[in-house]
């Protein structure tokens, strides 16, 4: 059977956190529900102790200074700790569905899979979260990809370099991987990036491990929509996304060259970075079109500009 620890982040999520744990307390995998409290300003802390007082499975943990130190921080806090020989996520404002681990039962078996990955699903709390949401990704109902895949095929298809188009990022709240590979890999969240840290590290977890596809088609956990989720806040294209995209992307090509991955991929990641990078550069200016084309599309950079790639 799989002993699951299942790490949750926590930062002003105490009217959530409560049904957040309760949903991952209902499986008899799940051997530890670790919480990371995060300097919050609301009661979040006393909702952990309570939380940690009614259940031995629950366990809290505080940065050591006690200050704030982001979700990317708090997670790899939260790997440190954990005893299970599996981890999952979970944020603190959403919740594991009763057929969250029903594909690993059986995957797992095979010694060879290293990480698993599913699909979510939202719920809208509150109508202005609703409202932000739907602005920025219409009204898509599933986090998941296109098709099946295992191994190299979900790291190329991260990085758009399939034939089909592979789809979204699958969220951290659909992946289990083995706690070896983890500590194996040395893989950690990168705490400098306050927003995409999660799809940074699944695009290098992709890279070092072998994963597999499992329902994909149905969700496996939801996502809580509300006034406060970050990622609704940004305008698409605007100089707060494109510097967050910038961080993001850098992160992943100082990466790519101290880990020298081939160079059809580390090109990839290198045109990203540099179409965010131009465009952080050239701001609002006669070529503001040209890197808005680039960043949607980086081979732009290649063909219509002539922009060669140092490696």
């Amino acid at each position: 059977m799989l002993d699951v620890s299942v790490i949750i982040p926590v930062y002003n999520a105490a009217e959530f956190l409560e049904k957040s744990v309760h949903s991952a307390l209902q499986f008899e995998e799940v051997k530890e529900v670790i919480l990371v409290e995060d300097q919050s300003t609301d009661n979040s802390l006393e909702v952990c102790q309570n939380l940690v007082s009614k259940n031995k499975k629950v366990i809290l943990f505080q940065h050591p200074d006690k200050k704030n130190h982001g979700a990317g921080a708090s997670r790899n806090l939260g790997i440190a700790k954990s005893t299970g020989s599996f981890i999952t996520f979970l944020d603190a404002d959403d919740y594991y569905l009763p057929n969250r681990f029903q594909a690993e039962k059986e995957i797992f078996n095979n010694p060879k899979i290293e990480g698993v990955f599913g699909a979510i699903g939202i719920e809208y709390l509150t109508e202005k979260g609703k409202q932000e949401y739907q602005s920025k990704f219409s009204d898509t109902l599933l986090t998941t990809v296109n098709y099946p895949a295992e191994g190299k095929e979900v790291f190329k298809g991260l990085l758009g370099l399939t034939p089909k188009t592979f789809g979204t990022f699958f969220h951290l709240n659909a992946l289990t991987i083995r706690k070896s590979s983890i500590d194996q890999y040395n893989l950690q969240f990168n705490e400098l990036l306050r927003v995409h840290q999660d799809s940074d590290f699944i695009i290098k977890l992709a890279y070092h491990c072998y994963l597999k596809s499992g329902i994909i088609d149905q969700a496996v956990a939801i996502r809580g929509i509300h006034d406060d989720n970050r990622i609704t806040k940004i305008i698409k294209y605007s100089p707060q996304y494109n510097q967050r995209q910038l961080l993001f992307w850098n992160s992943l090509y100082d990466w790519s060259t101290k880990n020298n991955i081939p160079s059809e991929y580390k090109e990839k990641i290198y045109l990203r970075y540099k179409s965010f990078d131009l465009s952080q550069k050239t701001g609002v200016s006669k070529y503001y079109n040209i890197f808005i084309e680039a960043i949607k599309n980086p081979n732009i950079l290649k063909t219509q500009y002539r922009f060669n790639y140092q490696k």
